[in-house]
């Protein structure tokens, strides 16, 4: 008799915890300025729901897209053209400049910051939208938050026989997902333009490797070095990465320690546990630069974080852009250096790592900042007017300036980088006492 009871009793709480059970908020980010978004979301969304349908408990989609007006001179209405299906079926949320504002001012009085502070953490840019999208995220109770950027595709390009492309569809939802609820952090694969540096023959292009390679030294960062820049130049590559069979197989789900010591993430494809909060930093990086991953990183290293078997191809010139509608290539064409709009985005890419350098470099290798500084300065003034020879329409003139200012300001950003993640861990502390983010 008591047996039974006991089973009954199993029973009954089974059903009862299945019926209390919520599913699972997962949160997708998208922080933009080029109108491709649309584009990749309009195309991508059935997929997003399809890879979710059959999961356990159910999953809620809510799409978070913050642009930014200012970086290609946009018009907002050109950000609202998503299909009357999306919206049906995924919940959108928008975060105007004025839903900013609005939260800065609520942050003030219900946290007890600084509109300084409020500033540091909240606003447009990589690191402060980003640091917004999440903090949005946790105003509609999201689990899981995945950062996707309006240049990357889930698909990954795989490397044939006789040199042909294979192309894959990536779960890239679905293998954060699977991961994620016993992680703190998850990060997948680029494959494709790994970065935006155009494909230089060496012979033909009035350059010389050993003057290019000084250049890429003098701006390099913890991913962009001039061994892999010169690996993904070779003929067979034509400028391109291709996914490695085994990890597009599943084979390959890697448990990273010391993150910010010896492993780097990308922003776009990695996936916070939000209801881990206390293990999730902010976001960072100085004034109008780029950097917000690698900061983001070097505070990771009591996290759990876990790299899953997916990928996202970078498409850093938006050459592929018909990828999400099944337009797959065949073969990869060179990025030419005669194309002006390839001269404004490497000289982009360009600005936004030379200022953050100097603070990677303060952060890392603080004991020998003063020597390593004034290197990477000496190789940039050796380099820079060869490479502004090279892309005629673009002034590349500029950036030993900006290096030598941003050398300056060093330590005003690390203060910066230090109060950010100060103020956040003090929003983190009163959300754990329950002070919640209203929806």
């Amino acid at each position: 008799m008591v047996k039974a009871t006991t089973k009954a009793l199993t029973k009954n709480s089974k059903k009862e915890c299945e019926s209390m059970a919520k599913p699972v908020e997962f949160g997708i980010g998208f922080l933009t300025g080029r109108t491709n978004l649309c584009n990749i979301i309009n195309n991508c969304y059935k997929d997003m729901i399809e890879q979710v349908k059959d999961y356990p408990d159910g999953v809620n989609l809510t799409i978070f897209i913050l642009y930014d007006l200012e970086y290609q001179h946009t018009k907002r209405e050109e950000f609202y053209t998503l299909k009357d299906d999306v919206y049906k079926k995924i919940q959108v949320k928008y975060i105007t400049p004025e839903d900013i504002e609005e939260e800065k001012k609520i942050l003030k009085s219900r946290y007890n910051l600084t509109r300084d502070e409020v500033d540091l953490f909240l606003g447009t840019g990589y690191a402060r939208a980003r640091n917004a999208i999440m903090y949005f995220a946790l105003k509609r109770k999201i689990d899981y938050l995945l950062f996707w950027d309006d240049d990357e595709y889930p698909y990954a390009n795989i490397k044939g026989d006789r040199n042909k492309i294979i192309w894959e569809k990536q779960n890239n939802i679905l293998e954060h997902l699977n991961v994620i609820t016993y992680s703190d952090v998850t990060i997948g694969h680029r494959c494709g333009n790994m970065s935006p540096v155009p494909y230089i023959e060496f012979e033909k292009d009035d350059i010389k490797e050993k003057e290019f390679k000084e250049y890429i030294d003098a701006v390099s960062n913890e991913v962009i070095s001039w061994d892999k820049i010169k690996r993904s130049m070779s003929k067979e590559a034509n400028g391109m990465s291709f996914a490695e069979k085994d990890i597009t197989e599943g084979k390959d789900k890697i448990v990273l320690k010391h993150v910010g010591l010896k492993n780097w993430l990308y922003a776009s494809g990695i996936c916070l546990n939000l209801t881990h909060l206390d293990k999730i930093p902010a976001f960072y990086n100085p004034p109008n630069a780029r950097g917000e991953d690698t900061f983001f990183c070097t505070l990771l290293n009591e996290a759990q974080v876990v790299k899953v078997p997916t990928y996202h191809f970078h498409d850093s010139f938006l050459r592929y852009t018909g990828i999400v509608k099944g337009q797959f290539p065949k073969k990869f064409e060179k990025i030419p250096l005669s194309d002006s709009s390839v001269g404004e985005r490497f000289l982009k890419a360009s600005i936004g790592w030379i200022k953050y350098k100097p603070l990677l470099m303060y952060i890392m290798q603080r004991k020998t900042y003063l020597r390593d500084i004034e290197v990477a300065k000496e190789q940039l003034k050796n380099s820079i007017e060869k490479i502004n020879e090279i892309f005629p329409d673009s002034d590349f003139l500029g950036l030993v300036e900006e290096l030598e200012k941003y050398d300056e300001a060093v330590q005003e950003h690390y203060q910066e980088y230090l109060k950010t993640n100060d103020v956040w861990n003090r929003i983190k502390a009163q959300i754990q006492l329950g002070i919640k983010p209203e929806n």
